[in-house]
């Protein structure tokens, strides 16, 4: 829904060029319009994101479709339990002719990361990832390399198979900036689905994806979100929301100040989305609980009750005066 205001900032190019992206993903992906939404905040907020939901849902393809919209490298990495960090980040080949040491670069020198099933792999493997994403850098053998920018990771994982898992740990679920739970699609976006299919009679082709961004773009549009105008209200009730979370007893862990900058940046991308240049509280209230599902955890007394982590962070928003 468009607004009735004149906007400060130029949002034309990123209205359009995001519209264009939904018609492709949407070519493909039915009745996942908030898991595209949120990829979208995320990709302008300059976040990573966590997929979770179960086998088949379409985690995979939709971060397969986003990637393939963006004229930037690709690479998919398929976590398993005998997946070493040398095999994401690189390793040093002796070299024969030149007698030293030659470092081979691993699959996490692009710029869109793929990290599938990535509670597949234990935790040395996981923590390589922990560099890079925070710090858009890896270090091996005490050389940093700087990793290209943009440089976003989009990693699925299945909640139900729990056997031959490894839970991530907290340091790595606070680097990203949405865990995004995907559920089943609904009746008639899962017949049209089926109608897709049926018509098209063909395996999809992500190389008829086209390409509505590259790296310039991307950046320059980047510039444009950080650019949306936050009152100082709002930074207060963001900064309330996050505080709420360290004081209330159904929570034995809060979220870190990390959870505060990704609500303020993933507000503003929200913003840009439906074409305004400044961020509303429905804006907040909207990124909020995919900020804080993945950075908060249960008393051990609320999860034998069976209370979900999404029931916690609504009863704070409820409970939290809205700034008008």
């Amino acid at each position: 829904m468009e607004n009735q205001f004149e906007n400060r900032i130029d949002l034309t190019e990123l209205s359009s060029r995001t519209q264009a992206i939904k018609t492709e993903i949407g070519k493909h992906i039915f009745g996942q319009q908030e898991l595209i939404d949120l990829l979208l905040i995320a990709l302008f907020a300059n976040g990573h994101v966590l997929i979770e939901g179960a086998p088949g849902v379409a985690k995979t393809l939709t971060a397969k479709l986003l990637a393939h919209t963006l004229d930037v490298k690709f690479k998919r990495i398929q976590f398993t339990p005998d997946l070493m960090p040398g095999d994401i980040i690189g390793t040093s080949i002796f070299n024969a002719k030149t007698t030293d040491f030659e470092f081979k670069r691993g699959p996490l020198f692009a710029n869109i990361i793929l990290a599938d099933e990535i509670n597949r792999s234990p935790a040395k493997t996981q923590a390589a990832l922990f560099e890079a994403m925070e710090e858009k850098q890896i270090t091996v053998d005490g050389t940093t390399h700087q990793l290209d920018e943009p440089f976003m990771v989009l990693a699925t994982q299945n909640p139900i198979e729990q056997e031959g898992t490894y839970r991530l740990p907290e340091a790595q679920l606070d680097r990203f900036l949405f865990k995004i739970k995907v559920d089943y699609p609904a009746l008639e976006y899962e017949t049209a689905m089926l109608q897709s299919i049926h018509e098209q009679s063909a395996v999809i082709d992500l190389n008829s994806i086209a390409k509505i961004m590259n790296h310039l773009n991307l950046n320059n549009l980047r510039k444009v979100v950080a650019k949306v105008v936050v009152e100082n209200h709002l930074l207060s009730y963001m900064a309330q929301i996050v505080q709420a979370t360290r004081k209330n007893p159904a929570l034995y862990l809060g979220a870190s100040p990390r959870a505060s900058i990704a609500i303020l940046n993933a507000s503003k991308a929200c913003a840009c989305l439906q074409n305004r240049d400044f961020v509303t509280p429905d804006d907040i209230k909207y990124v909020t609980p995919a900020i804080l599902r993945h950075r908060v955890q249960l008393t051990p007394e609320k999860e034998m009750e069976g209370i979900a982590v999404e029931t916690i962070i609504q009863q704070l928003l409820d409970k939290i005066e809205v700034p008008r």
